[in-house]
């Protein structure tokens, strides 16, 4: 697993959820919001959940609070990155 978080593992993520997306459509609408995919703020919670048991580590508070993959990605991948 990369250390950094992928479109592609953002989408199986997503289908923990109930939410089939294909990473590719989702990587050129990044500022899409996740509700245009049908994802809702409780799905995204389970995914920011889901996310800290497999790194193993918390994510920012207001990982939840993003509205787009691309804001959620950045915010988690910056995360990831300086260890915060």
């Amino acid at each position: 697993m990369s250390d950094r978080l992928t479109m592609e593992e953002l989408a199986v993520l997503m289908k923990t959820a109930g939410i089939t997306v294909d990473p590719t459509e989702m990587a050129t609408r990044p500022d899409s919001a996740f509700d245009s995919y049908g994802l809702d703020s409780l799905g995204l919670l389970g995914i920011v959940g889901e996310l800290e048991n497999r790194r193993g580590r918390a994510l920012p508070t207001d990982a939840d609070r993003c509205k787009t993959p691309g804001e959620f990605l950045d915010l988690v991948n910056n995360s990831l990155m300086t260890g915060a």
